[in-house]
């Protein structure tokens, strides 16, 4: 049996390496090159070209070589066979990290000090809330959301959550669903998304969801995180917003198409702070050493963790 690295964008040789010090007794094979189809087992995925893993009869698992699975359910040939996500340690800590950093930006308001210092301009207007006093809801409550929000709250934020579903958080309100959106935007200063790409969250940071976002709290204005997708956003709708003043910065870190085109006004926009992708890099080593003990896991008879569920896309 075998292991398949289908990717594009990454350097594969790379990965193979790191899978086979791990899996020393296991073939690794790539698409580029000639393998047995029938002794593929498993296969570890990122961004795959359309139907490149039909034809796979023993196809046990596949594994997502990211946190996101959305480019796996891009293919409608994908096979039939569980799925599982990266769910990483490290990757959890950089997402928080980023997502502190930039509700502090936004706090301390940190791009309108560059723009005074750019200016050469000493603003005797020095005020600054407190952390305590500014809302900041998070959209997507699995492991990247519930660490961030508790790292939030030992800054001192007020931190609420949504999902799709009920959940109970001990520490911090919760809403969902449809019914719970309206309340949970109109208590939030700082939005957080950090949903996955599925049929249902398509666009759904828009120009409704914006107008929602409080008009009333300590920092002038809402603003915007968003470090999940880019599928989620409508960048128009996000602009439309900024230049009305319904919104008052926004920080993206993913985008409807990638890498973001040099025209795009977000660039250029005084009060957009863009990163390119990059806001919770997977750890190569860590990932690769992750998938290996899944598959090991199989190997010796017990049940795959972190299985997505086709369903809900997640």
């Amino acid at each position: 049996m075998s292991l398949l690295l289908a990717m594009t964008g990454w350097h594969v040789e790379d990965w193979r390496e790191r899978f086979q010090a791990l899996l020393p007794e296991m073939p690794i094979v790539t698409l580029g090159e000639a393998y047995d189809r029938r002794a593929v087992h498993y296969v570890a995925s990122w961004k795959h070209p359309e139907g490149s893993l039909s034809g796979l009869p023993n196809l046990a698992a596949i594994f997502s070589l990211g946190a996101g699975v959305d480019h796996l359910f891009a293919d409608t040939r994908l096979p039939e066979v569980p799925i599982a996500r990266v769910v990483d340690p490290d990757l959890t800590t950089r997402m928080s990290e980023y997502i502190v950093l930039h509700c502090l930006m936004h706090l301390r308001q940190q791009r309108r000090y560059e723009r005074q210092q750019q200016a050469k301009l000493w603003d005797d207007d020095r005020n600054q809330p407190a952390a305590r006093s500014v809302r900041v809801g998070l959209m997507g409550l699995g492991e990247l959301g519930l660490d961030a929000a508790r790292k939030l709250q030992v800054m001192g934020f007020d931190v609420t959550g949504w999902s799709r579903s009920p959940k109970t958080v001990d520490g911090f309100a919760t809403f969902a669903g449809d019914e719970g959106m309206t309340g949970f935007l109109a208590r939030t200063d700082i939005l957080v998304s950090l949903l996955p790409l599925t049929p249902e969250t398509r666009g759904v940071i828009n120009a409704q969801m914006l107008s929602g976002l409080a008009q009333d709290g300590r920092l002038g204005g809402p603003f915007l995180i968003n470090a999940g997708r880019g599928g989620l956003q409508v960048e128009a709708d996000i602009l439309a917003a900024l230049d009305a003043g319904t919104l008052k910065g926004a920080t993206l870190d993913v985008f409807e198409s990638e890498p973001l085109a040099p025209e795009s006004r977000l660039w250029s926009h005084p009060d957009v702070t863009v990163t390119p992708h990059n806001a919770a890099m997977s750890e190569p080593e860590a990932v690769a050493t992750l998938i290996s003990a899944q598959i090991k896991r199989l190997e010796a008879g017990e049940p795959l963790e972190h299985v997505v569920d086709p369903a809900r896309g997640y």
